[in-house]
C-alpha cells in the first residue's frame, strides 16, 4: 500500500469529496498570522482539532500547552474535537496530561463517543454482532452492544461493522472487506472520517479512506460532518458565530467548522501542511479559512 503524501492526501480527499458535506460563505482571502495568540480576543469558544494542532503522532506541539493556558487566561472557553477513535476517550485524556496539557474529561469529545451513541440506539445493537476494525487488543468494553474485534468468521457472519482505527488494516484484509460486502451487504458505521493523519514521519491512511470504498451503506461521525461540530458548540454553550474551529486539514476541520458557522482557523505549520505552501490547496478547492497561522 503507497504511503501517502500531502498530495496524495490531498487528492484522495478531492476524489471522496462527493461523500462530504456542503458550505457557503467562506471569505475570499484568508488572514495570514504568526500564531494563534492573535486570535485569542475574537471568539468566545475554541473547538481544537488534536493531530496537527496539539501533537503530531506521539509529539506534543511545543507552543500548544503554552497557548491553551493562554485561552484559558483571556477567560475562554474550549473543547477539543478529535476524530481518533481508536481508543476510549479516557485514554486520550490521559495522554494529553502527560504532555502538559490541563483538559477535563468535559473538554474532549472524540468521534468514538459519537459513534457510541449511535451504535447504542441501532436497531442491529439489540441482539446483533457489530464486527469492530481498529488496533489489535485495543479495548472494546466502552462501546454499547456486542461488538467484537473482527475475525475472519465475523466478516461473514457479523450484522454490521464498526470501523475505528486503521492500524494494521491492509489491502489485503480491506478486499476481504469488501468481498463480504458484495456477498452480504451490512451497514458500516465509521468513527474516523479522517483520509490520513499526520505523524513524526509522514502520514499514514486512515478509517476515512478505506470506508469510503465500501460497497455498503457508510454513516460517518466526526469531522467535518454536523453531528461533531454541533456536539462541540452544546458543551460550549456558545452560538458558532461566537467559535472558532482550529486545525490543520482543509477537508475536516475547515470544511466541517464553516459547514457549521464557526470561525475557521488553519494551522500550516504542523500536521497536514507542514513543509508546503497550503495557498494552492486552498485555491483548487474554494475551502478557504479566516486565518492561517504558522504554528498552533
Amino acid at each position: 500500500m503507497i504511503r501517502p503524501d500531502v498530495r496524495w492526501a490531498f487528492a484522495r480527499y478531492r476524489a471522496i469529496d462527493h461523500h462530504l458535506p456542503r458550505a457557503e460563505g467562506f471569505p475570499k482571502a484568508p488572514e495570514v498570522l504568526p500564531d494563534l495568540g492573535a486570535i485569542t480576543e475574537r471568539y468566545e469558544g475554541f473547538i481544537l482539532d488534536a493531530f496537527g494542532v496539539l501533537n503530531v503522532g506521539g509529539t506534543v506541539i511545543a507552543t500548544a500547552v503554552e497557548r491553551i493556558a493562554q485561552i484559558r487566561a483571556a477567560g475562554k472557553r474550549l473543547v477539543v474535537l478529535t476524530n481518533g477513535a481508536s481508543q476510549p476517550r479516557e485514554v486520550a485524556l490521559a495522554k494529553y496530561h502527560r504532555w502538559g496539557f490541563d483538559f477535563t474529561a468535559d473538554e474532549v469529545i472524540a468521534s468514538r463517543d459519537l459513534a457510541a451513541a449511535h451504535l447504542a440506539a441501532h436497531p442491529l445493537t439489540q441482539g446483533g454482532v457489530w464486527a469492530a476494525i481498529g488496533p489489535k487488543g485495543a479495548p472494546l468494553a466502552d462501546l454499547p452492544g456486542d461488538v467484537r474485534a473482527i475475525d475472519d468468521d465475523l466478516l461473514r457472519a457479523a450484522d454490521g461493522f464498526l470501523f475505528l482505527g486503521s492500524e494494521g488494516w491492509t489491502a489485503a484484509r480491506q478486499a476481504a472487506l469488501v468481498a463480504a460486502l458484495q456477498e452480504r451487504p451490512r451497514p458500516v458505521i465509521c468513527a474516523n472520517p479522517d483520509v490520513i493523519a499526520p505523524r513524526e514521519t509522514g502520514f499514514t491512511w486512515e478509517p476515512g479512506h478505506f470506508a469510503a470504498d465500501l460497497p455498503a451503506p457508510v454513516t460517518f461521525f466526526g469531522k467535518p460532518f454536523g453531528g461533531a461540530l454541533q456536539a462541540a458548540l452544546t458543551r460550549l454553550e456558545l452560538p458558532a458565530e461566537q467559535a472558532v474551529m482550529v486545525g490543520d486539514s482543509l477537508h475536516t476541520d475547515i470544511l466541517g467548522g464553516r459547514a457549521a458557522g464557526c470561525g475557521t482557523a488553519l494551522v500550516a505549520g504542523h500536521g497536514f501542511f507542514a513543509g508546503h505552501d497550503p495557498m494552492p490547496f486552498i485555491r483548487a478547492t474554494g475551502l478557504v479559512p479566516d486565518v492561517i497561522a504558522s504554528v498552533t
